[in-house]
C-alpha cells in the first residue's frame, strides 16, 4: 500500500509562495532587450532550432550547387556569403546568449546574498535563543549535558569575518 501523503506544512507553502513571488518579479523585471534575448536564447537551445539550422544550410547548398534548375545559385562554391552569414549569426547568438547568461550569474549572485543575509540573520536569532535557554536552563539548574567550553562556544555569537578568512585559507592551501 502506497504511503499517505502528509499535508505540505503552512511554513513550506509561504517558502514556496515567497520564492515564487520574488522569481516573478526578477522576470518582470526584465527590459524588452533581456526579454528579447532570453526568447532567442531559449530558442537556440532547442533541437527545433538545430533541425532548422540544418534545413537551411542544405537549402542554401542544394541552391547554390546548382541542384534545384528552377533557382539560380546566388552564392557558388565555396559558399562565401554564407560563410559570412554563418559568421554573423555565431557572433550574435553568442552575444544572446551571454546575456541571457549574465541576467542568470546576477540572479543567482542576488540569490546567494539573500541566502547569506538570511543565515546571518538566523545565526544572530539562534545563538541569542541559545543564550537565553542557557541562562533559565543555569537559573532552574538544569544540567544541559554539555561541558562549560561547549556552552561557551555555542552562545557566542560567531564572527563571519573570521569564518571568512579560515575558509579562504583552508581553501588556497587546497589550491
Amino acid at each position: 500500500m502506497p504511503a499517505k501523503l502528509q499535508p505540505t506544512p503552512q511554513a513550506v507553502i509561504e517558502s514556496i509562495e515567497t520564492v515564487l513571488r520574488l522569481e516573478e518579479a526578477a522576470l518582470r523585471g526584465r527590459t524588452a532587450g533581456e526579454k528579447a534575448s532570453d526568447l532567442i536564447a531559449n530558442f537556440i537551445g532547442t533541437i527545433a532550432f538545430v533541425a532548422l539550422q540544418m534545413a537551411w544550410l542544405a537549402a542554401w547548398a542544394v541552391i547554390n550547387l546548382g541542384l534545384v534548375p528552377a533557382v539560380r545559385p546566388f552564392d557558388p562554391y565555396p559558399f562565401q556569403l554564407l560563410c559570412m552569414l554563418v559568421s554573423i549569426e555565431a557572433v550574435l547568438l553568442s552575444a544572446f546568449v551571454l546575456i541571457k547568461q549574465n541576467r542568470m550569474s546576477y540572479l543567482s549572485d542576488r540569490r546567494a546574498h539573500l541566502d547569506l543575509q538570511i543565515n546571518l540573520l538566523a545565526e544572530r536569532e539562534v545563538t541569542r535563543l541559545l543564550q537565553i535557554t542557557e541562562r533559565i536552563g543555569r537559573r532552574l539548574g538544569v544540567d544541559p549535558g554539555l561541558t562549560t567550553d561547549q556552552v561557551q562556544e555555542l552562545t557566542t555569537i560567531t564572527e563571519v569575518e573570521h569564518l571568512a578568512k579560515a575558509l579562504d585559507s583552508k581553501m588556497s592551501e587546497g589550491t
